[in-house]
């Protein structure tokens, strides 16, 4: 699946929907909630949009983020990381997945913390400025559509997902991984 023409920001956090659907009443956004929707819908939805951004909360990486979380909580093994990590590669080799511009993730300090360890370090370690930490679920999200961070885009992702199984809580973005 192409890449959709609009900026797309996924947000994440206890108050995403909320959030989402404070958005709904400007022109320029296209925003939905997607409960249990596939990687494949999300995108064709997402590709069938003229509208500037393109705001949603399916996370092409939620099973990676998932594993990498319950592998550091002990709730899961090593192998259903590795096996998430080359699900999402081969999706991404098929055109099958897109990272999202951005990632917003709401309350952060309200978050666990290997979660927290998650969003602001594994994935902000790779574009930090396409990982915005954002206090409310509240209409000051419409304000950050105005004014989204520019910066380097987010790297393939065959050349930093597969780090993720190396990427330790506490130690990630360190000078290593």
């Amino acid at each position: 699946m192409e890449a959709p023409a609009s900026t797309t920001l996924v947000v994440v956090g206890d108050e995403a929907t909320s959030a989402i659907h404070a958005l709904e009443r400007y022109a320029n956004v296209r925003a939905a909630v997607f409960d249990e929707a596939s990687d494949d819908d999300v995108a064709r939805w997402s590709a069938s949009t003229a509208a500037p951004y393109v705001v949603h909360d399916h996370d092409p990486l939620a099973h990676v983020a998932n594993a990498w979380v319950e592998f550091f909580d002990d709730q899961s093994t090593y192998g259903v990381l590795e096996l998430e990590i080359d699900r999402a590669l081969e999706a991404a080799g098929r055109h099958a997945m897109n990272v999202p511009d951005y990632y917003v993730v709401l309350q952060p300090e309200h978050l666990a913390v290997t979660w927290k360890h998650w969003w602001l370090g594994v994935l902000a370690a790779e574009s930090p400025t396409r990982v915005i930490p954002w206090p409310a679920a509240d209409d000051s999200l419409a304000k950050l559509l105005r004014h989204l961070p520019t910066g380097r885009a987010w790297p393939d992702v065959e050349s930093w997902l597969p780090r993720v199984v190396g990427a330790v809580p506490d130690r990630v973005g360190l000078g290593g991984s």
